[in-house]
């Protein structure tokens, strides 16, 4: 018999919650999408099932905030207003066929041609559909991204070739020192559903809420998915403050949230499909390790990820991931993406049986 392939963490509001009555779709008020570039993909199966035929079982507003795939992963979840599996599919498959021009002699596709290819890629799925984001009965998107702050040196307030990596190197050695000393560099900015803010505690880190609307959408989109030095920052967003705007996982990596004021709603619990146990604060924490225990913040949050064992058996015994641009060629590349996606059905198939238990005992993030 094979190994599951789906793990299931929760804190310790949430597993008390789960031990008790299961998991409900009643009881779900938020929904986080990390960053993480393709290993997002892996959660396209659940992604369809989560929003096309379990969440649709109840009626509560639920708010959906990512940055990066996860904005973008979110904002399908927004737009799928009637057949969710095929707007996943659509994403999925754009994602997996981006394709983007080296020039001769160089390794890397440069930052201006990226953004615009990208930006093109968002546009042709979500222009002049902006509005049925924004019209979802029940789902509100939030969008994280990172702005470079102004005060100071403001060596990030706006892009330019060596102010950029003087900012970045002087962002990493703040943050290597305290998590907040970063937000002497960039704060975070969510653009939020106008309709009901985010239910959360955003006091954990600099932070900014502005109203996400037709006009700003895929602008705020394309800046939380723009990671520095890989493609251009987003500059002077509609409606938002001046200044560039760079990828939301860069203050938010894995959403590592003050998700406890939640606990106190209709819905309190926090349903997180992730690629990974561990939730991360910030991209520039990647190499902290202590950074990466699960705090407070999390105890009424439900992860749900994929096992190393099942990880495994998926090509190069991997999830995808952004290096797979450079080390494989591009038909292998989509081929390799292609089947983890497909395999990502196992995930929501094994959820799927989950929900209909009456207890269930997670384990301790």
């Amino acid at each position: 018999m094979s190994s599951p392939a789906l793990q299931i963490f929760a804190g310790p509001a949430a597993r008390a919650r789960l031990a008790e009555r299961g998991l409900r779709a009643e009881d779900v008020g938020l929904i986080p999408a990390a960053a993480g570039g393709p290993k997002g993909l892996i959660l396209n199966g659940l992604d369809r099932f989560v929003f096309g035929d379990w969440l649709p079982q109840s009626r509560q507003t639920v708010h959906l905030v990512g940055a990066s795939i996860g904005a973008w992963r979110m904002a399908t979840a927004a737009l799928a207003h009637r057949d969710v599996a095929d707007a996943f599919n659509v994403m999925a498959e754009a994602y997996v066929t981006q394709q983007y021009d080296v020039l001769p002699g160089e390794k890397r596709p440069r930052p201006e041609g990226v953004s615009k290819r990208f930006g093109e890629i968002l546009g042709e799925i979500f222009e002049g559909r902006e509005a049925e984001v924004l019209a979802h009965p029940r789902w509100r998107l939030h969008i994280v991204t990172s702005r470079g702050q102004h005060k100071g040196l403001g060596l990030l307030a706006r892009e330019g070739r060596l102010r950029t990596p003087l900012g970045y190197l002087g962002a990493f050695a703040a943050n290597a020192v305290s998590r907040p000393l970063l937000g002497r560099f960039l704060e975070r900015v969510v653009f939020s559903d106008p309709r009901d803010r985010l239910p959360l505690k955003l006091n954990d880190f600099t932070t900014r809420e502005v109203h996400l609307s037709r006009a700003n959408l895929r602008g705020a989109l394309l800046a939380s998915c723009s990671i520095p030095f890989w493609l251009q920052a987003q500059h002077d967003l509609p409606g938002a403050p001046r200044g560039a705007y760079w990828d939301g996982g860069i203050t938010d990596y894995h959403l590592h949230l003050d998700y406890r004021a939640l606990q106190q709603a209709h819905a309190p619990l926090v349903l997180y499909p992730h690629f990974q146990r561990q939730v991360v604060p910030g991209w520039l924490d990647k190499a902290l390790k202590h950074r990466h225990h699960a705090t407070a913040f999390l105890d009424n949050v439900v992860l749900l990820c994929p096992s190393p064992e099942w990880i495994a058996t998926l090509p190069g015994a991997k999830l995808p991931d952004r290096n797979d641009f450079i080390k494989l060629d591009a038909d292998e590349r989509r081929r390799r993406w292609r089947i983890a996606v497909n395999e990502s059905q196992r995930l929501a198939d094994e959820f799927a049986a989950l929900t209909s238990r009456d207890t269930i005992q997670a384990l301790s993030l």
